[in-house]
């Protein structure tokens, strides 16, 4: 067997067992399609550079597709906020009480969760959404083990905050929403 198949063979393994926790990453940063696109193009980037892979690759993927992400959701970013300025209007609605305690905790950590720097956000989540290790974390990120740890105490410490001062989500509260009008002519999206 040539080593360029070897080399196919492997990436074809890393593919299989790594693309859906890319996927993860990505999709908790973007829309389902995006984060397919995102998980192709990093694979794609990652196929291009195939001499670089290293043998433990998550964190080089999660770098990678963070990089693309970014690049990814500025687009977005852009095109959300022009569609927003056009159509938007406020509107009020209410929250209901929470379905069951699972939910509410949920929904409390993902309220704390905005509370939160995106630097310290993300820290928080290569950690312990996708299973890396400090060192692995800081590979993703680009900063030395010894700042990511400093990073990331400072989020869990962040985190906790929000937490206690975080309000009951099961409790009747007021939010603005923002309805854009129903479209007079059907458009292709």
């Amino acid at each position: 067997m040539s080593s360029s198949e070897t080399e196919r063979q492997r990436f074809a393994a890393v593919f299989l067992d790594l693309s859906p926790r890319v996927y993860s990453f990505a999709r908790r940063q973007c829309d389902p399609v995006t984060a397919q696109d995102v998980t192709a193009e990093t694979f794609l980037v990652a196929w291009r550079r195939l001499d670089q892979l290293p043998d433990a690759p998550l964190p080089w993927l999660l770098g990678i597709a963070r990089n693309v992400v970014r690049n990814q959701v500025r687009g977005i970013i852009r095109r959300d906020r022009l569609v927003e300025a056009i159509t938007s209007s406020p509107t009020q609605a209410r929250w209901g009480p929470a379905a069951d305690a699972e939910l509410v905790e949920r929904t409390r950590l993902a309220e704390a969760l905005t509370q939160l720097t995106e630097r310290e956000r993300e820290s928080l989540l290569l950690v312990a959404w996708d299973g890396l290790t400090t060192i692995q974390a800081a590979t993703v990120t680009g900063c030395s083990p010894n700042t990511f740890a400093r990073r990331l105490s400072r989020a869990r410490a962040r985190l906790r905050m929000a937490l206690d001062d975080a309000p009951d989500p099961s409790e009747h509260r007021s939010l603005t929403l923002h309805v854009s009008p129903a479209p007079s002519q059907p458009t292709d999206r």
